[in-house]
């Protein structure tokens, strides 16, 4: 299952080959008066005269492995093994800022570290809850919070120690949990345990009479950061990822000590000021999605899009058949999904649209629509009558759709879209509604 709070979602599934695509075609005398706009035609009589045409429709997809994912909504955190789509894991790298500068933490030999706790507040999670092995280390590179970081970038660790303490690396991730610290309720965090030392270390430094804790800046060169991780091993249809607020007050590294008996804390904190990225490896071997990544004839019976992975491809050749003269009443996209209701692994709700421009790059170019999705019919509804219109006006090329989970960068959605050879009951369609003048 996928949720992200306050809000309940749900993941999107597979994307399959070809379409149907019916054309409610109208022919009207061409006339000497101004072109008849949309809003002033009859929908009813343009139906009862309609004809009906099929175009081919050509489906696929593409893995897309130049993702940004520095700065983004979540940190992702948790692997999975999907049924469909194979493995998934994301890591955290993340900068931390100091609460105060330049601290005072008096007679350092009076003071005893109670404990080291990385504190991540969940916003949500994609698949299932359950326990799961984590790894946290020391950054030996550093980040910046003007760089691009990309899903597949990596940062070297300032040696090879494992900060999290002995034994208290499973934890039960569980997004909806209560989390009580000192008898207070507050929303569900994921703690982990780190090393007392490296706090005790950190508390000395301080002391030291140096400028490490002087400033942010000073800070970050003497502290780079953590890399946060799992390291699981889990069959098919086992784990999740799961989505956490960096920004949140919340999420921070605090070092919870004692100075001539009385409790005291310290927080390094995570903000908009610190650099962070996803890291997200996606193993799609011997699965049915790196068939149709390999071969774009694979995907007429099911295409497939996913998070920080694949994107699908929609060809529709015969809109450029449509006259240069029509005026495009309605163009809707009809893309069933394959989805069983009660999966962990379900689909997402919201999907992108984009299209590629005659401009020499590979860069995506969103497409002004509106999509819904029908939970009964388990289809989207895409509203494509202005990137029609555009290409029957040559305003754009037709270089197929490509569609993608709405947050492709941001969470492990992922979508199995019914192709035109599908063997499920629907198929996907376009239905174009046009007056020729």
């Amino acid at each position: 299952m996928n949720n992200i709070k306050p809000v309940v979602w749900r993941k999107g599934l597979v994307l399959s080959a070809t379409f149907l695509i019916c054309l409610l075609v109208v022919f009207s005398c061409k006339k000497k008066e101004s072109p008849i706009g949309q809003n002033n035609i009859d929908q009813d009589q343009l139906l009862l005269s309609a004809g009906i045409d099929t175009f081919s429709l050509k489906t696929y997809n593409y893995i897309d492995d130049s993702i940004i994912s520095d700065n983004a909504a979540f940190g992702l955190l948790g692997s999975y093994i999907d049924p469909v789509f194979g493995n998934v894991n994301a890591e955290i790298y993340t900068q931390f800022r100091l609460e105060g500068f330049s601290p005072d933490f008096g007679n350092i030999n009076s003071i005893v570290v109670d404990s080291f706790v990385l504190a991540l507040e969940y916003i949500g999670y994609y698949g299932k809850e359950g326990y799961q092995n984590f790894e946290v280390y020391e950054l030996g590179e550093d980040l910046h919070l003007d760089s691009t970081y990309y899903s597949f970038t990596t940062k070297g660790h300032k040696n090879n120690v494992n900060l999290v303490a002995p034994g208290k690396g499973t934890k039960y991730l569980d997004a909806s949990n209560i989390t009580v610290i000192n008898n207070d309720t507050i929303d569900s965090q994921l703690r982990l345990q780190l090393s007392t030392s490296r706090a005790k270390s950190m508390l000395i430094d301080a002391m030291s009479g140096g400028t490490d804790f002087s400033s942010n800046e000073n800070f970050l060169t003497y502290f780079k950061g953590l890399h946060i991780k799992t390291n699981n091993m889990q069959s098919s249809g086992e784990g999740g990822v799961f989505y956490f607020n960096l920004n949140d007050p919340a999420s921070k590294l605090t070092i919870y000590y004692q100075q001539a008996g009385e409790k005291k804390t310290f927080n390094f904190l995570i903000n908009s000021n610190c650099a962070d990225f996803n890291h997200v490896d996606i193993d799609n071997s011997m699965t049915r999605v790196e068939t149709v990544n390999n071969d774009t004839i694979s995907g007429q019976v099911q295409f497939y899009s996913q998070a920080f992975g694949s994107r699908g491809v929609i060809e529709i050749p015969g809109l450029s058949n449509i006259p240069s003269t029509a005026i495009i009443h309605k163009a809707v996209l009809e893309l069933p999904i394959s989805y069983q209701d009660g999966s962990d692994y379900s689909p997402g709700y919201d999907i992108s649209v984009a299209t590629r421009l005659d401009d020499g790059t590979d860069n995506l170019y969103s497409v002004n629509v509106n999509g819904v999705f029908d939970s009964f019919r388990k289809s989207f509804s895409i509203d494509l009558r202005a990137y029609v219109q555009a290409i029957v006006n040559k305003s754009v090329p037709n270089s197929g759709l490509i569609v993608a989970p709405l947050l492709h960068n941001t969470t492990s959605d992922r979508i199995i879209f019914n192709g035109p050879n599908t063997t499920n009951k629907n198929k996907p369609k376009i239905s174009i509604l046009y007056t020729e003048f």
